[in-house]
Order: structure tokens, then C-alpha cells, then sequence
């Protein structure tokens, strides 16, 4: 189970639009580059290859083609994936399994034939599985129902899915708007004419990590008295697993305002200014402000819990043999305890998403202690007429952006953390773009979250 999903950065291309043949160009462009297929055939038996240049061009433009097609008013949504039906076990379903639906006869591969069983083939849990013959070409020869599981690697959250095999799956999310993977892995997507291709996660960077260390350090040594107070053997937590957890619970709340279509702006302030900002009315005023009971720090409460009860319950497993538990675990557990924990914590993820339909930002610490929504950020902070724009995930490469062409939740943003150097905004637009925004290196910084060929985030 991938605990993040890549963001994704844009590759322009040479003449201004690009169409499905520059995304197939792309893509073998970056297969003949050994890293990076080494990062999917880690094995010498690995028999993985792309199919044939013009069988890819077939593929991905009638797929393009259908894109255009509506049904009843709707966009036409489905994933498809390029692999033999008899290379699928026959017994399995969800949600640990594929379940494989041969047709009685192969279809057609053609754009009427997907506009036609895009509605049957739900995006979110059934691919449309196509194989290639040498002499036909490719062929519809069913329907793999994966059930939902894959999609908490993408918003966030906690059970493990089926893994996909290493074949090439195609999603179609709207017209003109594709996505090429590798598994569960996207390595290009086209959209509005520009050809995306994923980079490293900027939520697992080191400027965030750095900024939060302080937070993770005291959620450890609340771990970790906890854990001296304990009766029984705990075991060692990966230092790292609270981090992932709170990772996972921001995920989940920028994706909902994503599927939601109204936008919304989420500032993160430095605890030690949270009651100077409050109390001051200092840059910012909160319309509906929280006040200070247990119940405003129910994330940390929870992150806590979820650590406490992960090393309680493999304590015996783990005691002498000096293993440490984490992610995978946590994953993999299917302790009555840990699901509900977990389920509560994506609770108040949904619940904190809510809250952005008010005008204004919602306001957290950076200990994940919710303290108000409807926050207006003063109009007496000085304009930022210039911002930077991160084109890697430490802000190394840039480029000078004005920033008279966004709306007013960016502005905000901009001018907040030009005053306050510690805190971070993460504004998201109605569109569902995505931008994470930061002092760094002596300028206010912006990260884009480009689509990721997954509605919603």
C-alpha cells in the first residue's frame, strides 16, 4: 500500500497543445530512461513491456475520442486496463481480489462501444478490461470489478486493496483527460492539452517535515510516556508512523473539498501563535472561532490512540526480537479498535472539510488543533505582487510568477504568509487544482497539486 500519491508536474509541450500521440511519445520517451523503468521491473524475471507504438496510439486516441461523447449530460468516466482476461484468477472478487467477467464474445474496441459500457463499468470500481491480438488488434473482452480499496492510496486512508498486476491502465476522467499508468502508479496524464508526469510527493518533503518536527516530537513524547506507563510489553513504533497518520488525514480532507466543486482555503499556524492570532485578532479574524476544550484537539487525541493501541496490541509479537511496527501494520491490521479509530479520524477529516463551505479559511495548528472556520485574513497586509513558483519538491527550482491571475483565496494566502513565515496555507480552487503555499528561501512559495487523472484529487 503506497502511503502517498505523487503530485504531478507539468511538461509543456513543444508547440502549446498536446493530443494522445505526444502523450504516447512521452511515455517512450521515459521508458528508454533505465531508472525509471527500473522503478517498476525490479526483478531480472520481470517480463513487463509496452505494448507496440501504434497499438498505444489506437488505444489512447479512441480513448481520447470517447472522452468527447457525453452521456445523458454527463462526462464519460472509466478505467481500462490492457491485459489477457485469462491471465485473471477466476475466483477472486473484492475487496482482496479482482473479479473477472469474460463477455460471451469479444466487443469491438472502439469509442461507441466504451461510451456505451462506461456507465455499467463505475470508475471507481469496475475496469474495462481489453487484451491486444496480433491480428485484430485490441479486443473488449470484459469487466474487472476492483472494488474501492485502490482509492484510499489515492484520498487517504488506511486498507491495503488487491494489487494491480504490472500491465498499463488507462483512466478517462472528462473530455480530452487521460491518465496512463503502470499498475496502480501514474506515469503521464493529458489534460486541458498539457501532458502532466508525477514527481515526488511535496507532503513528504523536507521543508514539511521540518516545519512540523516540533508537533511529531511532542506526540512522541506523549507516545512514549504512555507507553512507560503501560503494564504490558509494548512494541517499538516506527518514529515516523504518527507523521504518516496526520499525512493521510490532510489527504482526506483537501480530496472531499476537491469532490465538493466549492473550493476552500485551510491555513496551518504555528502553535506558539495560535492564542497571540486569536486573542489579537492579529492578521486574521475567525467568524466562528472554537473555544479551548478537548474537543478542538481530537486529531492529535486520535493520532495518539491509533500509536498507543498499534504498539499495544504487537507488543507480544515484537517483545525481544527488536522489530518495529508502522505503516504496514497499521494497513494490514484488521483489530476491531484500530478500524474504528480509524474510521474516526477520517471522520473528523470530513468534518473539517465541511466547514469550508463557509466563506473563509479554516483555521488549525499545526498540532492538528481545529480552531475556527470563516477565518478573513486582514486586508491591511501588504499586497504580494510577486510570488514564487516550486517546480521540484524542495523549492530548488523555480520561477517568478505575478500574482494578479488568481482568485481571492490565493491572494490571502500570499499575503498571510509573507506576514507570518511559520504558517502554511493549502488553497484549493474550484477548478481542483491545488496549491500548497509557504515562506521559503526568503519569498512566498507556492507548490502546485496538478490533477492527478483521479477525480477528486
Amino acid at each position: 500500500m503506497a502511503k502517498a500519491v505523487s503530485t504531478m508536474m507539468r511538461c509543456p509541450a513543444p508547440f502549446g497543445h498536446s493530443y494522445p500521440k505526444d502523450l504516447v511519445s512521452f511515455i517512450y520517451d521515459r521508458w528508454e530512461d533505465a531508472s525509471f523503468v527500473a522503478r517498476f521491473c525490479r526483478e531480472a524475471a520481470c517480463s513487463f513491456r509496452l505494448p507496440d507504438r501504434e497499438v498505444l496510439e489506437q488505444v489512447l486516441s479512441t480513448c481520447y475520442q470517447a472522452s468527447l461523447l457525453r452521456e445523458e449530460e454527463r462526462p464519460v468516466m472509466f478505467r481500462l486496463i490492457i491485459r489477457d482476461s485469462q491471465l485473471f484468477p477466476a475466483e477472486e472478487g473484492p475487496p482482496t481480489g479482482m473479479h473477472r467477467l469474460i463477455f460471451s464474445r469479444s466487443r469491438p474496441f472502439n469509442e461507441y462501444e466504451l461510451h456505451r459500457l462506461a456507465p455499467a463499468a463505475d470508475f471507481y470500481r469496475t475496469l474495462i478490461g481489453i487484451s491486444i491480438d496480433p491480428d485484430d488488434g485490441a479486443q473488449i473482452w470484459g469487466m474487472l470489478h476492483s472494488g474501492t480499496r485502490w482509492m484510499h492510496a489515492v484520498y487517504g486512508g488506511r486498507k491495503t486493496s488487491p494489487p494491480l498486476p504490472l500491465c498499463l491502465v488507462v483512466y478517462v476522467t472528462g473530455a480530452g483527460q487521460i491518465s496512463v499508468c503502470i499498475g496502480a502508479e501514474i506515469i503521464a496524464s493529458l489534460n486541458a492539452g498539457q501532458i502532466n508526469c508525477p514527481t515526488i510527493d511535496v507532503f513528504n518533503s523536507s521543508w514539511i517535515s521540518e516545519s512540523l518536527a516540533a508537533v511529531h516530537a511532542e506526540t512522541w513524547t506523549l507516545h512514549q510516556a504512555a507507553r512507560a506507563r503501560a503494564e504490558k510489553h509494548w512494541a517499538d513504533l516506527d518514529p515516523e508512523f504518527g507523521k504518516n497518520v496526520a499525512q493521510q488525514a490532510i489527504r482526506r480532507i483537501i480530496s472531499v473539498i476537491r469532490n465538493s466543486n466549492h473550493g476552500g482555503l485551510l491555513i496551518y499556524l504555528p502553535p506558539e501563535m495560535t492564542e497571540e492570532i486569536l486573542e489579537e485578532n492579529q492578521y486574521m479574524t475567525i467568524k466562528y472561532q472554537f473555544l479551548e476544550y478537548e474537543s478542538r484537539q481530537r486529531f492529535r487525541t486520535l493520532t495518539l490512540r491509533i500509536m498507543n493501541t498499534l504498539a499495544e496490541i504487537h507488543g507480544a509479537e515484537a517483545h525481544g526480537t527488536g522489530k518495529r511496527v508502522g505503516w504496514q501494520e497499521y494497513v494490514t491490521s484488521k483489530n476491531e479498535t484500530i478500524a474504528m479509530l480509524d474510521e474516526a479520524i477520517f471522520d473528523v477529516a470530513h468534518f473539517i472539510a465541511a466547514l469550508s463551505a463557509v466563506d473563509g479559511a479554516v483555521v488549525i495548528s499545526k498540532r492538528q488543533e481545529l480552531l475556527g472556520f470563516g477565518g478573513v485574513i486582514s486586508g491591511d497586509l501588504d499586497s504580494v505582487g510577486m510570488v514564487t513558483h516550486a517546480l521540484d519538491t524542495e523549492g530548488g527550482q523555480t520561477e517568478p510568477v505575478l500574482s494578479e491571475g488568481v482568485g481571492t483565496r490565493h491572494r490571502a494566502a500570499y499575503r498571510l504568509c509573507q506576514k507570518l513565515h511559520e504558517a502554511i496555507a493549502i488553497v484549493i480552487s474550484q477548478d481542483e487544482s491545488v496549491q500548497i503555499v509557504k515562506w521559503h528561501n526568503g519569498s512566498v512559495t507556492y507548490w502546485d497539486q496538478v490533477p492527478t487523472g483521479v477525480p477528486g484529487f
